[in-house]
């Protein structure tokens, strides 16, 4: 069995490989950026770290969980402080009573869940570090739905290869959105979490629910999420990169580790 400390040296290097490609855009010339070998080659790099990353760690390996006495007394404010749409604060100033989540695309049951169902159905607790891409790390308690039990329900479609969560805040004109692929969806501590360190999920961390996907860095764990939408393809998802930061360049889609 793998100690903790193999699985965290391993989940460094890692790391080091996934934000290299990132690196690269971000300090390289723009004649560089604009080269389409350029760009091929960096998104080779990629499929390449998401092989080796998947072919070192079990595909059901559980991220690292850790005591009580571990979690953080501070814990940053990632990425929007709240969702910004008007149907989004709407639901902020009746406490989410009549929020719902859309389960939809391809599925063969659409669905709209409240959140007060979410609660009621088998939840997952876990005690777990988020680690940023801008290089801090804290450690928190979430508790919420393994998502797996929503796309049962919803019932996925075998030709499904991505899970796309719509959210309700926005960097300028563009929604802010992510997706996973069905391994990350169907492994245990993925959660759409709606409680944080014993409480309801505060609107500053993603209230009502976010995603917890803890394989991955955090500028995937999608927060204010609205609607979940299974495809085969994410090219038709605005700049078709598959999430907002990958979109526009910053990083890249899989971020493992």
């Amino acid at each position: 069995m793998k100690n903790d400390r193999d699985i965290i040296g391993r989940r460094a290097l890692l790391r080091g490989a996934t934000l290299g490609g990132s690196a690269l855009i971000l300090s390289g010339c723009d004649a560089l950026n604009e080269s389409d070998m350029f760009r091929s080659a960096l998104r080779t790099a990629e499929t390449l770290n998401q092989v080796a990353h998947r072919s070192l760690m079990d595909r059901a390996a559980l991220a690292p969980e850790f005591p009580a006495s571990d979690i953080s007394p501070v814990f940053k404010t990632n990425g929007s402080l709240t969702g910004t749409s008007a149907e989004y604060l709407a639901h902020v100033g009746n406490k989410f009573a009549d929020w719902t989540l859309r389960i939809d695309g391809m599925v063969a049951n659409p669905m709209d869940v409240s959140l007060e169902t979410l609660r009621a159905m088998p939840s997952r607790t876990q005690i777990t570090r988020h680690d940023c891409v801008e290089g801090w790390s804290a450690i928190a308690k979430w508790q919420g739905t393994p998502l797996r039990l929503l796309l049962q329900q919803a019932g996925l479609s075998a030709r499904a290869k991505y899970i796309v969560f719509h959210c309700a805040d926005s960097y300028g004109a563009q929604p802010y959105y992510e997706s996973i692929d069905l391994i990350d969806a169907f492994h245990p501590q993925t959660i759409l979490a709606w409680g944080m360190n014993g409480d309801m999920l505060p609107v500053k961390y993603g209230a009502p629910v976010r995603l917890r996907v803890e394989r991955q860095l955090g500028y995937k764990q999608a927060k204010y999420v609205m609607r979940i939408e299974a495809t085969d393809d994410l090219t038709k998802f605005h700049g078709g990169k598959g999430g907002y930061w990958e979109d526009v360049g910053d990083y890249e889609w899989y971020a493992g580790i």
